[in-house]
């Protein structure tokens, strides 16, 4: 008999099951013994049947595979060091539960619900990661009106008790180099965030209010500035900062990406670094190692944050398990920048 003509109807009448309890062994029905099972999966293996996705997916109704929510297309994600180092993480712990994933980025602005949306829809996933955490998020809220698994980089404004997800402290990193700068002698500390609307940028921005009331400094929201997490947003932000009556003496910025293309828009109209403007960063990407001088950055580890995300979704795909957090520590890394 060849290989490739190997049937169901073969398989069970070697291991002298009925087809249907060859199904019910492919779609790993826990009713089905192990001796069966057993018998069953070493009859496949010598008559050198394989089934494929699809069987598989028609027989557990099950698809294997986990989709993956960016927040922006395909040719911005991979501008941001720390998107592949996401994914990268992401694909790890799928390959070890056994996943496939399914990459989906976001074209138009708001399109991702409608993404989600369809994944679930169409049957395309079992569970979905979401790589970032917006306030009053319309992703996470549809998620959890259909009890549907998923995961998420970051920490969700409502629901926290019922979604699965991974963070830094991302508060506690802000107070402490917000303290840290002030130790260091410095008084006027701007802050440089991201997207108002995400959640990583609002415990930041509390983090840095923290930590000047405990020092009993004033917050100024002349020294709060909110820009896209891109070169451009450096660069001009450089410029703006450059020309103030009063200059911060340091700023600390949201991500490296926004970071490296400031020091160098500062350093092109003469302000040095350290000795006029400290900067301390997020992500401690490569980008911290090549600025001039190498930027003071936080390491949070963004490899580590996509495996768990993947561990948390899975998880919550075959155990049911909802509201589940896990905290990736964090660590500043000091560079001239900020000495």
């Amino acid at each position: 008999m060849k290989k490739n003509s190997v049937t169901i109807k073969d398989v069970a009448k070697k291991a002298g099951v009925s087809p249907s309890t060859v199904s019910r062994v492919i779609s790993q029905n826990p009713r089905i013994s192990k001796a069966t099972a057993d018998k069953v999966i070493r009859c496949m293996k010598e008559l050198g049947y394989y089934p494929n996705a699809i069987a598989r997916s028609l027989a557990s109704k099950k698809t294997g595979t986990v989709g993956i929510i960016m927040p922006t297309s395909s040719e911005d994600i991979f501008l941001n060091p720390f998107f592949p180092e996401v994914l990268r993480g992401i694909v790890k712990g799928a390959s070890q539960s056994g996943y496939d994933l399914l990459l989906s980025t976001n074209f138009e602005k708001d399109e991702e619900l409608n993404v989600v949306q369809n994944f679930i829809r169409s049957s395309k996933v079992d569970g979905i990661i979401l790589t970032f955490s917006k306030v009053n998020d319309h992703c996470i809220d549809f998620l959890c009106s259909e009890d549907f698994p998923f995961s998420l980089i970051g920490t969700p404004d409502l629901y926290k008790e019922r979604v699965n997800h991974v963070d830094n402290d991302n508060f506690m990193a802000a107070f402490q180099v917000t303290i840290d700068l002030i130790n260091s002698g410095r008084q006027k500390i701007a802050f440089l965030a991201g997207n108002k609307n995400l959640t990583v940028t609002q415990m930041r921005l509390a983090g840095y209010k923290e930590g000047l009331r405990n020092k009993g400094l004033p917050f100024d929201e002349n020294l709060l500035f909110f820009g896209d997490f891109d070169e451009e947003t450096g660069y001009q932000y450089g410029k703006i900062i450059a020309k103030l009556k009063e200059r911060p003496d340091a700023l600390i910025v949201t991500d490296d990406v926004i970071a490296f293309p400031l020091a160098k828009s500062f350093q092109s109209l003469g302000i040095k670094i350290p000795d006029d403007i400290a900067i301390v960063s997020f992500n401690n990407s490569i980008l911290a190692s090549l600025a001039t001088p190498p930027l003071t950055s936080i390491e949070i580890n963004p490899f580590k944050l996509g495996e768990e995300a993947m561990n948390l979704v899975a998880q919550a795909i075959e155990q049911g398990v909802r509201g589940k957090r896990c905290v990736v520590p964090y660590e500043i890394i000091k560079r001239k920048s900020s000495l």
